[in-house]
C-alpha cells in the first residue's frame, strides 16, 4: 500500500521534487490577480499568463508553486460531489521554452509512483486523440500498455488560451479505486472509478483569428496536480473533505453544532462540507485583502460567508460561529501561509460582522420564503380533481421582493428553493428587475440636477465630446446643447446656471477620482465661469453660471481652462501614483488602491490594508516621495494596447473598465499605472509632499490625506499660524510649547483629582447629614434621598458608606450631576438581599422611571436617566417599594 502523507507533507515534497530538478520555488500569488480583467486568481497558470502569451519574458526558465485557487462557478457542487471546491491549491510545475514533453511525462511518473508511491497499475493516462508523440512516450519510455493510455477529444484533452493564441493538447494521470474491475472497460468519464489527479499541458501550438495552427517559437509546458485530489487518495479517503486538509474545520463546525460528523444525517454532512470548504475560500480572500461588498470579488466574498452562515443554521448553530471556524483553517494554513495569522484579527472581524448583519436578514427572508413554500403548497394541495397540478414555483414578483425589500440574495432563494422542491421564475425576476431601472429611470429624469435622462436623449444624437486637454489649455468649441434644470434650451442669459456640452474641449471631466477642471467659456460680450465638468455618456458636461451676455447653441467659444487650478490638480495626481508605489515598497507590495480623490487642495488616497501605516512608516513613505520628486523623474506618456500594458507591468485599477487602447503613465523606475488623468510632465514640477493624515475607514481600508505642490505652503502657512498664536499665548518659543502643553496637562490632571477627592468628601459629609432620614420597616433601614449634583462615583462612595453607617438595610440615591443626566445607586445589605431584593434589577427599573436604565451586583448597582423632572416622583416610587417589599 502507498504511504499516507499529510497535506502540508504532499506539498513540501511536491515543491521539492521540482526543485532539485532546476526549478525556482515560488510563492502562492494572491486570490487577486494583477490581470484587471480576472476576478480571481483561478488556476495555477495564471500568474505566468503573460508569459505564456509572450507579454513578458520569464526570469525563470522552469518554476514550481502551490497555487491558491478559487472558482465559484459551480458552486451548488460544493458538499454534494466527492471533490468540488471553490477553494483549492494547485500544485504546478513550469518549463518557459525549456523542458518539454519528454522530461515532462518521465518527471511526473516518477513523482507518482516512486515519491508518492503509487502503484502504475492503479494509473491510466490520457492523450489528446492526435498527439501520437505523447502516447509513444507513455507506451515506450514509460512502460504504460497501451490499451491503459487512452486517447480524448479536443474537449477533455487540448487547451487554449482563448480563441486565438497559445494552445496545445493535455496528457492526464487518472487514479483507479476500483481496479478489480478490469481493463476491459475503461471509461475515464466514470468518475466514481477514476480521479484525475495530475494534469500535463503541452503548450506548443499558436492559432490565429482563421483557425490555423502553427508551431510556437518557443514551447512551454504548465501542469496542475490537484493538493486536495491527492490527499484524498494517499490518506484513504473517501472525498477530499475528509483529508486533514479540510476534515479539521469540518469537525469544528460539528462541535458547534453538537454532531458527530461521522453520525450525521447525509443533508448535515453536506451542509459541514460546505462550512469546511468556504471556510478556507473566505479565509484566503480576506487575507488577501478582499473586503465583502455588493460588486465583483466583494460579492463572491460575500456570498460565501453568507452560505457558512446559512449552512450553519441549518445545523442548528444559532450564535455568531464564523471566527471559530476560521480560527482552525488558520491553524491548518499558518505553516504554509503566515500571513492568515498575521491578518488574523482582520479575518475574524470581517467574518464577524457580516455574520451579524446576515442574521437578521436571513432570519426575516427564511420566514418569507417558507410561507411562501406553504401557500404554494396548499394551492396545489386545493386543486380539484383532474385539473393539472400547478408548478412548484416561486414567481418572479416573489423573489424580487425578497430581493428589493428585504435584501435577500436571489441565488440563496434559488438554493433554498431547490431544497424543498420548487424553482424560480428567473425570466419574471428580470422583468421585475428590469422595471424597477425603469421607474428609477424615470425618477432620476424629474430630480436628478445633470438631467442624465435628458442627457440619455441627447446622446442619441450627439457625438462623444473631443478632449484636447492632454495637450492644449485653451481651445475653440462648438455649443452643442444647453440644458437649465433638466431640460434642452436653445438659449441662456446673464445670471443662469446652465449644463453646456460643446463639439469639444480643453476641460478635463471628472474620473478616475481626479477633480474636473474650472475655468471660462468665452466670446463676444460673452463670459461664462465654469466651475465644474462631469462625464455621462460619452458628453462631457460643463457645469457654469452665464456671468455676462447671451449663449446659444450653436455659438462658438473660446473654451479656457484654469492653468493655476490644472497644475495644482495635476502636482497631486502624479504625488497620488508617487504615494502608491512608495507604500507598495515601503508597507506591503500586495497594497491595492480602493479609491482617491485628487483635488485642488488636497489629495486622498485609500487602499487596503488590515493595519495602521506606523509613523515610522509614515516617515519613510513621505522621504521616499520627496526624493523620486527631487530626483526629476520624466513622465512618459503612451497608448498601447491593453495586453501589452499589462505586460509592460503597469498597475490597474480594479473595478475600472478599460478598453482595448489605455493611457499608460510611466515614470520609469518609479511608479507605471493605466490612467486617463492630467499628470506633470517631470515629478521636479510638484515641488514638495506632506502626509497631513493617516486613518482607518472601514475593516481593512486604510486612508492616506496629503497635500503637494502649492498646497504645502497653505498647508505650512496655516500650521505656522497655529504655532505663533500658541507661542503668543504660552509666552513660549515654538520648540518649548510641547514641554508647556505637557506642564498644563500634568497640572491639569492633579487639579481634577484633588477636585475629585473634594467632591467625594463633600458627598461623604452630605451623606451623613443623610441618616436622621433613615426609617426602620422590619427590623431594616431604609434610606432614599437625592444627594444634590454629585457624580456617579462620588454618589457610590456615599451609598456604600452609609449602608456601612445604617447596618443592615438599603440604601437608594439619586442626584442630577449635570444638565439633562440622572445618577442612581443602590445598595443593599444581605438581610434585605434574602427578602428577594436585589440591587441590579431594583434600581434598573426605577431608572426607568428618568427616562435610561441599567442595573449591577445584587448588593450594589448602579443606573442613569435623562429626565431630571422625574426625580422627584421616582424617589417616591423607590421608597414606597422599599417599604412594600420589607415590611
Amino acid at each position: 500500500m502507498f504511504p499516507s502523507l499529510s497535506g502540508a507533507e504532499i506539498r513540501q515534497t511536491f515543491l521539492d521534487f521540482y526543485a532539485q530538478r532546476g526549478h525556482q520555488v515560488l510563492p502562492s500569488a494572491s486570490l487577486v490577480p494583477e490581470d484587471p480583467t480576472v476576478l480571481l486568481t483561478i488556476a495555477g497558470m495564471l500568474p505566468f499568463k503573460p508569459i505564456f502569451l509572450g507579454q513578458r519574458d520569464p526570469d525563470y526558465a522552469r518554476a514550481t508553486t502551490s497555487q491558491k485557487c478559487v472558482r465559484t462557478n459551480d458552486i451548488e457542487n460544493v458538499g454534494r460531489t466527492a471533490r468540488h471546491h471553490t477553494f483549492f491549491e494547485m500544485l504546478g510545475n513550469f518549463s518557459f521554452g525549456d523542458y518539454f514533453k519528454k522530461e515532462a511525462i518521465a518527471w511526473a511518473w516518477e513523482l507518482v509512483t516512486e515519491v508518492f508511491g503509487l502503484p502504475p497499475e492503479r494509473l491510466v493516462v490520457s492523450v489528446f486523440r492526435e498527439d501520437d508523440d505523447a502516447f509513444a512516450l507513455w507506451r515506450d519510455e514509460v512502460g504504460i500498455p497501451a490499451h491503459r493510455i487512452q486517447r480524448m477529444g479536443e474537449a477533455d484533452n487540448f487547451w487554449a488560451s482563448g480563441p486565438t493564441g497559445p494552445c496545445g493538447p493535455c496528457s492526464e494521470i487518472y487514479f483507479d479505486f476500483k481496479p478489480e474491475l478490469g481493463d476491459a472497460h475503461i471509461d475515464l468519464e466514470d468518475d466514481s472509478r477514476f480521479l484525475e489527479i495530475y494534469n500535463l499541458v503541452f503548450m506548443e501550438l499558436n492559432r490565429d483569428s482563421e483557425g490555423r495552427l502553427t508551431p510556437l517559437a518557443k514551447q512551454n509546458i504548465d501542469t496542475g496536480l490537484g493538493l486536495e485530489r491527492l490527499a484524498q487518495v494517499l490518506q484513504g479517503v473517501p472525498n477530499n473533505y475528509e483529508t486533514d486538509l479540510i476534515l479539521p474545520i469540518i469537525q469544528t463546525a460539528a462541535g458547534l453544532a453538537q454532531l458527530d460528523y461521522f453520525q450525521a444525517t447525509p443533508e448535515q454532512q453536506t451542509s459541514l462540507k460546505v462550512i469546511g470548504d468556504h471556510a478556507r475560500a473566505v479565509m484566503h480572500l480576506i487575507a488577501d485583502g478582499v473586503i465583502p461588498s455588493n460588486v465583483d470579488r466583494g460579492y463572491v466574498l460575500r456570498r460565501l460567508i453568507r452560505r457558512i452562515v446559512r449552512h450553519g443554521r441549518l445545523l442548528g448553530i444559532m450564535d455568531p460561529f464564523t471566527p471559530a471556524v476560521v480560527e482552525t483553517s488558520i491553524q491548518l494554513a499558518e505553516a504554509a501561509y503566515p500571513q492568515v495569522r498575521e491578518r488574523e484579527i482582520l479575518i475574524k472581524t470581517e467574518l464577524k460582522r457580516e455574520e451579524e448583519q446576515f442574521l437578521k436578514t436571513l432570519e426575516r427572508g427564511e420566514k418569507l420564503l417558507f410561507d411562501l413554500f406553504a401557500t404554494a403548497t396548499g394551492s396545489a394541495k386545493a386543486g380539484k380533481k383532474g385539473q393539472k397540478t400547478p408548478q412548484k414555483q416561486i414567481s418572479g414578483a416573489d423573489a424580487f421582493k425578497l430581493f428589493d425589500t428585504y435584501g435577500f440574495p436571489l441565488e440563496l432563494t434559488q438554493e433554498i428553493a431547490a431544497e424543498q422542491g420548487f424553482s424560480v421564475d428567473l425570466a419574471g425576476f428580470e422583468q421585475e428587475m428590469e422595471q424597477q431601472r425603469q421607474r428609477a429611470r424615470a425618477a432620476h429624469q424629474t430630480i436628478d440636477l445633470t438631467a442624465q435622462g435628458s442627457l440619455d436623449e441627447l446622446a442619441g444624437f450627439l457625438s462623444q465630446t473631443e478632449f484636447l486637454g492632454y495637450s492644449q489649455a485653451l481651445a475653440k468649441g462648438v455649443v452643442e446643447a444647453l440644458l437649465v434644470e433638466g431640460e434642452s434650451v436653445p438659449q441662456v442669459e446673464a445670471g443662469q446656471s446652465v449644463q453646456i456640452i460643446l463639439d469639444r474641449t480643453p476641460f478635463y471631466a471628472e474620473s478616475g477620482g481626479q477633480i474636473g477642471d474650472r475655468g471660462y467659456l468665452s466670446g463676444d460680450e460673452l463670459l461664462v465661469r465654469i466651475e465644474d465638468v462631469q462625464k455621462q455618456s460619452d458628453l462631457f458636461i460643463h457645469l457654469g453660471r452665464v456671468e455676462r451676455g447671451t449663449l446659444r447653441v450653436g455659438d462658438p467659444v473660446q473654451a479656457q481652462i484654469d492653468l493655476a487650478c490644472r497644475r495644482r490638480v495635476q502636482a497631486h495626481h502624479t504625488a497620488t501614483h508617487l504615494l502608491q508605489a512608495a507604500l507598495k515598497k515601503i508597507v506591503d507590495p500586495s497594497v491595492g488602491q480602493a479609491g482617491s480623490l485628487v483635488a485642488f487642495d488636497r489629495l486622498r488616497f485609500d487602499f487596503t490594508l488590515s493595519r495602521a501605516v506606523t509613523p515610522a512608516e509614515l516617515e519613510q513613505i513621505e522621504s521616499l516621495v520627496n526624493t523620486w520628486i527631487a530626483e526629476a523623474h520624466t513622465a512618459q506618456v503612451a497608448v498601447m494596447p491593453l495586453a501589452k500594458a499589462k505586460a509592460k507591468g503597469a498597475l490597474a485599477m480594479f473595478g475600472e473598465k478599460y478598453s482595448e487602447q489605455v493611457r499608460v503613465i510611466d515614470f520609469p523606475g518609479v511608479s507605471m499605472e493605466l490612467c486617463g488623468g492630467t499628470h506633470v510632465n517631470n515629478t521636479a514640477e510638484i515641488g514638495l509632499f506632506k502626509i497631513i493624515s493617516e486613518t482607518g475607514i472601514a475593516a481593512g481600508i486604510r486612508r492616506i490625506e496629503a497635500v503637494a505642490g502649492p498646497a504645502v505652503l497653505e498647508y505650512l502657512n496655516e500650521r505656522d499660524s497655529v504655532v505663533r498664536e500658541l507661542s503668543a499665548q504660552f509666552k513660549a518659543k515654538p520648540q518649548e510649547i510641547p514641554e508647556r502643553i505637557v506642564a498644563l496637562q500634568t497640572e491639569l490632571k492633579t487639579t481634577q483629582k484633588e477636585l475629585e477627592e473634594t467632591r467625594a468628601k463633600l458627598a461623604l459629609l452630605q451623606a451623613e447629614q443623610l441618616l436622621e432620614q433613615a426609617i426602620s420597616v422590619g427590623g431594616l433601614k431604609i434610606l432614599v434621598a437625592e444627594l444634590g449634583s454629585t457624580d456617579a462615583e462620588a454618589l457610590k462612595t456615599a451609598a456604600e458608606h452609609l449602608l456601612h453607617k445604617l447596618g443592615e438595610g438599603a440604601i437608594v440615591l439619586g442626584s442630577l450631576p449635570e444638565p439633562g443626566k440622572v445618577s442612581w445607586v443602590a445598595a443593599f445589605s444581605p438581610l434585605v438581599q434574602k427578602k428577594g431584593l436585589k440591587a441590579g434589577s431594583f434600581i434598573g427599573e426605577i431608572a426607568k422611571l428618568t427616562g435610561g436604565g441599567g442595573g449591577g451586583r445584587p448588593n450594589l448597582a448602579q443606573a442613569g436617566g435623562k429626565q431630571p423632572e422625574k426625580l422627584p416622583e421616582a424617589l417616591q416610587v423607590a421608597q414606597e417599594q422599599l417599604q412594600m417589599a420589607l415590611s
